[in-house]
């Protein structure tokens, strides 16, 4: 459930292209966007994931297009976007949200396991971005990366994920400077443990949870809505000047991790 906390048609007359909008946060982001005005396209590899997205949009009356394409593969980008301009007349915001993790030891850790994960992650939001910068140009807007808190620290069994992330950080900013002068502003967002995905029910083992929360300041764990308001915020003119961060949406969690009084 997406609880908007902004005033209604704050993203009025803005195209979203968001990858892996069909499902978990991105899902999440991409009815909040929408909620708030946006026409949005979702972009994921197999449309039995975009299609329930887009009609829940359209059935709370916004609009929204499924286009199947993989991150990984420009061409495949570039016709998503081409469908989308032709769909909405042009494109004001970008959501890189495609993303693929397991738990793996580091030493278990083959050289295609670890490179998918870069393919998808760190490849996919370049390949994205890429594409749509031309478009972009045209009138500013903005650029938001899904990021993660798991590369802030070493984090055990998610080496390949903890590498992607960093990369994703560090494009983040690296393309805040270069492409601030054409009127892009490009920021990142990094969850914490969000309660409420698939992912959190596959990587993070039931016995664990409830410590994982006690280790949390805020003594809760995340939900998609708290990701999708910090997006929504980040992709509107209150954001205006806020350019090359990596805002961090975790209760406090990773600041935490290494406090000697958290709770056991």
């Amino acid at each position: 459930m997406i609880e908007n906390t902004f005033a209604p048609g704050l993203l009025r007359d803005r195209t979203a292209f968001v990858t892996g909008g069909g499902t978990g946060i991105t899902g999440g982001i991409a009815r909040a966007l929408a909620q708030a005005g946006a026409r949005v396209a979702l972009v994921s590899r197999r449309m039995e994931h975009l299609e329930p997205m887009a009609k829940t949009i359209m059935d709370d009356g916004g609009e929204a297009l499924a286009t199947a394409a993989d991150v990984r593969h420009p061409e495949e980008i570039e016709r998503a976007l081409n469908e989308t301009i032709e769909r909405f007349g042009k494109l004001d915001i970008v959501v890189n949200g495609a993303a693929g993790n397991f738990l793996c030891p580091a030493e278990e850790l083959s050289p295609n396991g670890f490179g998918t994960v870069i393919d998808i992650d760190l490849k996919g939001t370049f390949n994205v971005c890429r594409a749509a910068f031309e478009h972009l140009k045209r009138e500013g807007g903005c650029i938001l990366n899904i990021s993660a808190t798991l590369q802030l620290l070493g984090t055990p069994l998610q080496l390949h994920a903890s590498a992607a992330k960093a990369g994703v950080d560090t494009l983040t900013r690296g393309l805040a400077v270069e492409w601030g002068r054409y009127g892009i502003r490009t920021n990142a967002i990094a969850p914490g443990p969000i309660a409420d995905t698939e992912g959190f029910a596959r990587l993070v083992p039931a016995p664990v949870r409830d410590k994982l929360q006690r280790r949390i300041p805020l003594n809760r764990l995340g939900r998609i809505n708290d990701i999708a308001q910090s997006a929504v915020f980040l992709c509107s003119d209150a954001a205006s000047f806020i350019n090359g961060a990596v805002l961090v949406v975790d209760g406090g969690h990773w600041l935490a991790a290494n406090n000697l009084m958290s709770a056991e």
